[in-house]
């Protein structure tokens, strides 16, 4: 099974207040990119191939609701807080998103440890002191079980930075064995992201590279699909696919030069790039 997620991250900000939307307004954002996608996706098998699209909160049931009959499109959202509803209350988490709440806006996978949410925590606990390694897959270990206890499949994010670069196999076997402790693996697909290759001016990760990376992961989770996170672009697409221990990837911007964003149509063309048809 191959796996093509996509993380529309904040591209919802129009382009006149610094953000880089311009395919839509911002009432309609999600239910465009659904409406232009879903019919471009339907002629992949989905018996091979899953396409998982996680939105802003805000997008999520505009989304939903824009999937015709037979769509390919699974509704994603980008995160989940580390307590439900239920078992701690009835999910008065104010500025939080327990699962519960997502399960009932149609949520069907999550990602959880995007290197963006791993800073944001990162940064908090080294507020209050706290210096754990371990601390924030701690936390995000508790993330996971709970969506996974609402039946969401979650897309695992793990990678190193630059001064981790090293110290890899410390760095990725505590976010995977702390991060995946009690957790049921049928339902995780593991997102590898080099973070100290994302950005401009920096050198992409290369083929053999991604291939000790991707190796060691499923060496790690006993064959866990495990998709490239640093960005499946066009410059990328047919080097990612020709890796045998590579099961997919995760887009986000489509255009990173000119009038940067994300674009249905070229996003519809990365995936055609990489499967191959």
């Amino acid at each position: 099974m191959k796996h093509i997620f996509l993380n529309l991250k904040r591209f919802d900000v129009p382009a006149e207040l610094g953000g880089v939307n311009r395919i839509a307004s911002i009432q309609a954002w999600g239910g465009c990119i659904v409406a232009r996608t879903q019919e471009g996706l339907k002629k992949y098998d989905p018996g091979e191939v899953e396409f998982v699209q996680y939105y802003p909160e805000a997008h999520i049931m505009n989304a939903v609701s824009a999937r015709c009959g037979g769509s390919p499109v699974r509704i994603g959202c980008q995160g989940v807080y580390r307590m439900d509803a239920g078992s701690h209350g009835f999910g008065a988490f104010t500025a939080n998103r327990p699962a519960a709440a997502m399960d009932a806006m149609g949520v069907e996978s999550v990602l959880i440890g995007h290197c963006e949410e791993r800073n944001d925590k990162a940064g908090i606990l080294a507020e209050a002191g706290v210096k754990d390694s371990a601390a924030v897959n701690r936390i995000l270990n508790q993330e996971i079980r709970l969506a996974a206890a609402r039946g969401m499949s979650v897309l695992y994010c793990v990678g190193e930075k630059s001064e981790e670069q090293e110290r890899w196999r410390e760095v990725l076997g505590e976010q995977l064995r702390v991060g995946l402790q009690d957790v049921d693996l049928s339902k995780v697909v593991i997102a590898y992201e080099p973070v100290w290759s994302i950005g401009p001016g920096k050198t992409p990760a290369d083929k053999p590279y991604i291939t000790k990376i991707a190796k060691y992961i499923k060496e790690v989770t006993g064959g866990t699909d495990v998709v490239y996170g640093g960005g499946l672009k066009t410059d990328n697409a047919e080097m990612l696919a020709s890796i045998e221990e590579i099961d997919g990837g995760l887009i986000a911007l489509t255009r990173f030069s000119g009038e940067i964003g994300f674009y249905p149509e070229e996003y519809l063309e990365i995936i055609r790039k990489y499967l191959g048809k």
